[in-house]
């Protein structure tokens, strides 16, 4: 039995927050200097490219609307197969840049197709 697209939005949007609960009030400086602290980000965003990755799956005209889908699940093979090379930075950026607009998109989503 196929799982429901909106548990992979439930999973993304969750997985999202979860970051921006655990950097709130942190800096880069706390973030590169705090082992657990990135992994739990680089979990996080391991979850939210693997639910995008689904999403796009069973729902392609959901995940159309989460802009910049194909460099989330990217972004999700990097940490995992690529982990060497995992840049803080860049992750960090992400997090500051990126994040805020895909939690929104999420969002957004969630309210049209309601819960799973």
């Amino acid at each position: 039995m196929q799982r429901d697209a909106r548990a992979f939005l439930w999973d993304a949007h969750s997985a999202a927050e979860a970051i921006l609960e655990f950097v709130a009030g942190k800096t880069y400086t706390d973030y590169s200097g705090d082992r657990l602290l990135r992994s739990a980000v680089e979990r996080q965003f391991e979850i939210i490219g693997e639910a995008l990755n689904q999403l796009c799956k069973i729902e392609p005209q959901w995940a159309e609307q989460i802009p910049d889908v194909p460099q989330i699940v990217a972004f999700r093979n990097l940490l995992i197969h690529g982990y060497a090379s995992v840049n803080d930075m860049t992750v960090w950026h992400t997090i500051e840049t990126s994040l805020p607009n895909l939690y929104d998109a999420i969002a957004r989503l969630l309210d049209e197709a309601g819960a799973p």
